[in-house]
């Protein structure tokens, strides 16, 4: 098979796997959201951040380090393979004990116990690395979208069962427990590889020589993205954590998937374009154009259509949450770029300029991370708009140099995708007020209009982005 068609068939198989996820994570969120207070979610939100550095730790950027290295042999997985589980017990280790001062922190005692249980998912979680790794690394994203449907069904049944019982937050830990034990077992009983007992030191300095900069600079990043469920549920409480967690959830629905999406395919793909520069460029500005195109169309039109959204879904008691969500929609439409320029420093060999680029990042942020929470959550939220576009340009200045693709080329190639998605948003914005229905009406209104518009500027200007993927999809439809 062809680079084209393994990242034509990687894509597709990536696109069902996050959107059938996607669709069943959603239908889950909503039944849970009804059933379960802001308060409960708040408290699961106050330990992301916890719960995301030690997955950093436990894989410590060597799964990034694999995919990019062309020939892997039993050595390099099995000398990662026995690191990550080690890890991961250490950490463990490291979170029972800690449950007890960040409950502390936090004054509520709930956590102690939660943090404990759900720390048990690192460890489960640990023994799949491998294995998603080497599915990755084949662009097989097949048995990974029946891996990940099978799980976050079964989990989602879990947990609204739970629910319903009067488990209150426990049933969304154990939706979690449940979906990492399914996870591994699916992936160890399909995929079919096993470690040889094997650890090889120079397999390991080799992986970690690139890693550690790798891990370095997410954890960074990862504190800073968590920083926001630290500084809200410390000092505004947990209902109002709540109400971000859900508006956070709603706006990475289209924003993380798209994320997701393009990056674990695009990673793969272009590893393999590294000695190639004129091709990885070509490669690297196709996927930028494409991604941003959807991007903006999609976080435009969910800030614009986010009350009805919210209302009907999930109901008036999470009334709050819509202001929250449009502001996040802003900030978030740049994420997927972010991801992009950043996978090129990887494919590059240069995590060094990753993390560079990090330490500059959140230098420059601190302050007014800090200065905005004063103001109020709200304050916090339109800080983080005008962090996402700096960031975009420190990403792309440093990215540009490598493949001499830098940002006036780039922001000339995602302007018409951003004025479409700013016409999309302001029609879509519009129709709420002059729409005189109920809130689901409105939402339907709003969805076909945004849709409708999207095409017809599209095919009126003849824009590449939108002719290429109609084109695929013609095809796809063909062959089936």
């Amino acid at each position: 098979m062809s680079l084209k068609q393994q990242t034509l068939t990687g894509l597709t198989w990536s696109v069902v796997d996050n959107f059938s996820n996607l669709g069943i994570q959603f239908v889950v969120g909503i039944i849970l959201a009804r059933l379960l207070s802001p308060r409960e979610f708040g408290l699961v939100g106050m330990i992301a951040v916890f719960i995301s550095v030690s997955l950093l730790f436990i894989d410590s950027g060597f799964s990034q380090s694999l995919i990019r290295k062309k020939e892997c042999n039993h050595a390099d997985y099995s000398t990662v393979f026995y690191f990550n589980l080690v890890a991961s017990l250490a950490l463990y280790v490291v979170l029972f004990f800690l449950a007890g001062p960040i409950s502390l922190f936090f004054n509520e005692p709930k956590l102690t116990d939660i943090i404990r249980v759900v720390g048990i998912g690192l460890i489960i979680g640990s023994l799949s690395i491998i294995q998603r790794t080497i599915l990755v690394k084949k662009i097989d994203f097949k048995l990974q979208t029946k891996i990940s449907v099978v799980s976050s069904g079964v989990s989602g049944v879990v947990a609204i069962y739970l629910a319903l019982a009067g488990f209150g937050v426990w049933s969304l830990v154990w939706k979690t427990i449940a979906a990492n034990l399914l996870t591994t077992a699916l992936l160890w009983a399909w995929n079919r590889w096993h470690p040889v007992m094997l650890f090889d030191y120079q397999a390991f300095k080799e992986h970690f020589r690139f890693g550690y900069k790798l891990l370095l600079s997410n954890l960074i990043n990862t504190i800073y993205q968590n920083a926001y469920y630290l500084l809200i549920g410390k000092y505004f409480s947990a209902v109002q954590l709540g109400f971000y967690v859900k508006a956070e959830e709603f706006s990475n629905l289209p924003s993380s998937n798209i994320t997701n999406v393009i990056q674990r395919v695009s990673y793969p793909v272009l590893s393999q374009l590294q000695d190639q520069p004129q091709k990885l460029k070509n490669g690297f500005q196709k996927i930028i154009k494409s991604t941003m195109f959807i991007s903006f169309v999609l976080m435009m039109g969910l800030a614009a259509a986010a009350k009805p959204l919210v209302i009907t879904l999930i109901g008036q008691k999470w009334e709050t949450s819509v202001t929250y969500l449009q502001l996040l929609c802003f900030s978030a439409m740049l994420y997927p770029l972010h991801a992009l320029n950043l996978n090129v420093l990887n494919v590059m060999g240069r995590s060094d300029l990753a993390l560079k680029i990090e330490i500059i990042k959140k230098t420059l942020i601190i302050p007014i991370v800090l200065g905005t929470m004063l103001l109020g959550i709200k304050a916090m939220l339109i800080g983080m708009i005008f962090i996402s576009f700096a960031a975009f340009f420190l990403n792309a200045y440093y990215s540009g140099r490598l493949i001499n693709y830098g940002i006036k080329e780039q922001v000339s190639d995602i302007l018409p995708s951003f004025l479409t998605g700013a016409a999309v948003g302001s029609l879509v914005f519009l129709e709420a007020g002059l729409v005189k229905s109920s809130y689901p009406v409105i939402l339907a209104v709003q969805t076909a209009s945004g849709a409708l518009l999207t095409i017809l500027i599209s095919e009126s200007f003849r824009y590449g982005p939108y002719l290429e993927m109609k084109s695929l999809i013609n095809d796809k439809l063909k062959r089936r």
